[in-house]
């Protein structure tokens, strides 16, 4: 018995009277037999009472609080001293997109060294505005007053804020320096209370609960990025047909493209991680020709391209650009994927994918079905994001580990924005444009038949077409009567997805050769089109479109020298929202050429930019508004080694509590194994917190609920297992005095106790030269001193997924 001893329990010689000397005798069908009825007894404990002790609401409030990537088997491995290199690494590419957006935002400040901040200019605000002050909450700005102060016969400016119990008043230079606007990011901008003066405790807790929230996501974008620089290929190498190559493009590039090329191809031919670039440009600026470069580079090495775009418009026309220009590399093969191509030929392609046959593969989303399967991919080239679902996009992000990923677009979602700003993401911005662009002229204004008329009469009279844009197929039909009626003498023709392939797509050719002068169509033609001679578009129910998609549609005229006109028509005023009427404001500030990514920073602010990893808004974000949440983001970035919490080995933890349960012998009789079984806890437990859960829960899905001295025993399991994993090497208690000696910071520390949910652990902790200390009310028996022990380390333990753990 004395292996039994060193796991920190005993069985007692009164235990195991009547026992076989053998527990190898247990597996025998007559044993077996023998104690059905104990497995019965055992297995009578109810689901409800399993599902209310410690072990279980610790058991789901990990698996629901930390992500799975907090698994050893998805997470890169790495020792101490790698780590620091790669979180340096993280720290300057995050100090780069900083730099890049303090250039970018705020100008004059940024070159005179100031630092970037979201807080708002008081003498900006309306009277009725929402604002946060930092350590006040919410409130309803009110106006900027002159007052006397007590002290003083000078009268000062004051920014005077309603909240819930009353007026404020602030110095201006003081409100400048705390209050932020609040935007929330949905269609109502209303906060659900207001904050109050006299009380301060639940905007506080609101305000920490969104710092976490941060750090968590910080610690998420971390260790996705870390992720991506442990990934290794072999460089591209610089071959010289490139160069060939190159002098096909018909233009003078502009130093914007000349620089996304650069980045481009040191992406390709110098670093040994996988390329994730965002090429960010307004439409016709040239992102396609960035892409084909980096589609020669990695086809001329022998493996595959992908360019994926959102509908089959597109991927027609970049497959007719894309052929075209390999069209001297007989070598190289093109293909295009996509339902204009019969069932054979699609059957065709995908062998010719599998093989090898095919270089670059043109297609829409279903290039990312299960169906094909690649020879070699090396690239992957994704041509306006945003246009994608949900699942499309985690597909997308499933290549990103292995392959080279290039996205290109005018107005990037906001996620993939933030991302970019943030540094995570590599992004090249275009926003110099051709020489012979001009800027479009937009014209927003109330529906009248009249201006619709004058509109198009205006661009047939100079020889032109039109795109007319509706939100949905419903309707198509009423505006070909109407314009029939208008134009009896013009070619008019309908476009939707619904139609039939060949339809579709004969259609579009004939609008393309110029015989369809008017294309009365939905937002099919948003992305990617390129008609020289269209140079007016007029779009109808203007307020049931996206910003983006409005500046997109806005982009497919304008595309050669001729002065290109978009009339935006709207309803009636009165009927919009308000955010509707923000991105119609938008849209009218951001006339210029090369503002597609200042427009996606609008978007960004008045819709929020959503989870980083999923589609869902975030709440958390609601609860401070986005301006403080991006202010505290960007803190959290510059800060992100100061919570590095360094775990260590599970048996150099050392529990000073002489606990050794006796376990009933009839316990002892049902079990297979009694001594296996607390080897496999004891290794589970040295592995992770995963194999000792899911030891924990086969354990009892196959013996029923365990007597108190075996759950005596599995927490002592879990306090050790916690304990390495937040860096704690010795846990002791002494009459009212528990201790844990830890190689923590004091910040990490503070953000634990800012983390935890339960205040009797979090007002009872302090944290004193490398120890966490506890001094309780009153001396507790040692079981319970076990269970008071377990429930803090479980509340320390849930702030696990806001600290960088190498």
């Amino acid at each position: 018995m004395a292996a039994a001893k060193s796991y920190g329990f005993s069985i007692s010689m009164d235990a195991v009277v009547g026992v076989p000397p053998s527990f190898a005798g247990f597996t025998r069908r007559s044993d077996y037999n023998r104690r059905l009825p104990l497995a019965n007894k055992f297995r009578s404990q109810t689901e409800a009472e399993q599902q209310r002790d410690a072990i279980s609401l610790l058991n789901e409030r990990i698996r629901s609080e930390h992500c799975k990537r907090e698994s050893p088997s998805s997470r890169p491995a790495m020792d101490s001293e790698e780590a620091d290199m790669y979180i340096q690494l993280v720290k300057d590419q995050q100090q780069r997109g900083l730099q890049k957006l303090k250039g970018d935002r705020t100008g004059a400040a940024a070159a005179s060294g100031a630092a970037f901040t979201y807080k708002v200019d008081p003498y900006t605000l309306r009277s009725g505005d929402y604002v946060v002050h930092r350590k006040v909450g919410i409130g309803r700005f009110f106006g900027v007053k002159f007052d006397v102060p007590k002290d003083s016969s000078e009268p000062i400016e004051y920014v005077f804020i309603e909240y819930a119990d009353g007026m404020a008043k602030l110095p201006i230079k003081q409100a400048s320096r705390m209050l932020y606007r609040y935007n929330l990011p949905n269609e109502t901008k209303k906060p659900r209370t207001l904050s109050k003066l006299n009380d301060t405790s639940a905007w506080e807790r609101r305000r920490i609960k969104g710092k976490v929230a941060v750090q968590k996501m910080v610690v998420d974008l971390m260790e996705l990025y870390l992720h991506r620089l442990k990934q290794r290929r072999p460089p591209y190498p610089k071959v010289p047909a490139v160069a060939e190559f190159a002098s096909q493009f018909p233009y003078d590039p502009t130093p914007d493209q000349k620089q996304a090329f650069m980045d481009v191809e040191r992406d390709l031919t110098e670093r040994e991680n996988p390329m994730d670039r965002l090429i960010c440009g307004d439409v016709g600026f040239g992102k396609t020709e960035v892409a084909l470069r980096a589609i020669f580079c990695v086809v001329s090495a022998g493996k595959q391209a992908m360019v994926l775009a959102p509908t089959i418009v597109l991927a027609k026309q970049h497959f007719d650009v894309i052929s075209e220009r390999f069209s001297r590399f007989h070598n190289i093969k093109v293909g295009l994927l996509s339902r204009f191509q019969t069932k054979s030929e699609k059957e065709t392609h995908l062998q010719m994918i599998k093989h090898g046959n095919l270089d670059i593969i043109v297609g829409t989303h279903s290039l990312l079905g299960d169906r094909v399967v690649y020879s070699n991919l090396g690239l992957l080239v994704v041509d306006e994001e945003q246009r994608f679902g949900v699942k499309q996009k985690e597909k997308i992000a499933s290549f990103k580990t292995s392959v080279d990923v290039l996205t290109l677009s005018a107005t990037p979602i906001p996620r993939t924005l933030y991302l970019a700003l943030t540094g995570f993401r590599d992004a090249s911005l275009i926003s110099t444009p051709p020489p012979e662009r001009v800027p479009i002229r937009t014209h927003l204004s109330a529906y009248t038949q009249e201006k619709v008329v004058s509109a198009i009469n205006h661009e047939l009279d100079r020889g032109g077409q039109v795109f007319y844009v509706l939100p949905r197929i419903k309707g198509l039909e009423e505006v070909m009567e109407f314009l029939r009626q208008s134009f009896p003498n013009v070619e008019i023709a309908i476009a939707h997805g619904k139609q039939y392939s060949r339809q579709l797509e004969e259609t579009m050719e004939n609008f393309a050769q110029g015989h369809i002068k008017i294309l009365i169509c939905t937002n099919i033609v948003e992305s990617g089109l390129d008609i020289q001679n269209a140079n007016t578009i007029v779009v109808q129910d203007v307020q049931l479109f996206g910003l983006a998609q409005l500046y997109q549609l806005r982009g497919r005229v304008g595309r050669a020298d001729k002065e290109a006109h978009a009339f935006l028509f709207y309803p009636d005023k009165s009927l919009l929202s308000d955010q509707a009427l923000e991105r119609l404001a938008a849209l009218e500030e951001c006339r210029d050429l090369g503002q597609g990514f200042q427009l996606a920073e609008r978007d960004m602010a008045i819709r929020g930019f959503g989870n980083i990893f999923g589609e869902q808004q975030t709440g958390d974000v609601g609860n401070v508004g986005i301006d403080l949440f991006f202010e505290m983001l960007f803190e959290s970035l510059s800060k992100v080694d100061e919570h590095r919490v360094v775990s260590i080995p599970y048996h150099s933890v050392q529990f000073d509590m002489n606990l050794n349960p006796h376990l009933p012998s009839e316990y002892i009789n049902y079990l297979e194994n009694p001594l296996e079984t607390i080897n496999e806890g004891e290794k589970a437990a040295e592995k992770d917190i995963w194999n000792l859960i899911q030891f924990t829960e086969n354990l009892r899905r196959q013996y029923g609920k365990e007597p108190y001295s075996m759950e005596i025993l599995l927490k002592k399991l879990y306090v050790r297992r916690m304990a390495a994993d937040l860096g704690i090497s010795r846990i002791y208690a002494s009459g009212k005095t528990v201790g844990m000696k830890a190689n923590m910071s004091k910040k990490v520390f503070k953000l634990m106790i800012e983390s935890m949910a339960s205040e009797i652990h979090r007002t009872s902790l302090v944290f004193d030269d490398g120890s966490i200390k506890a001094e309780l009310l009153l001396e507790l028996p040692r079981e319970q001193m076990l269970d008071w022990i377990f429930q803090c380390l479980a509340e320390l333990y849930a702030s696990l997924p806001a600290l960088i753990k190498y």
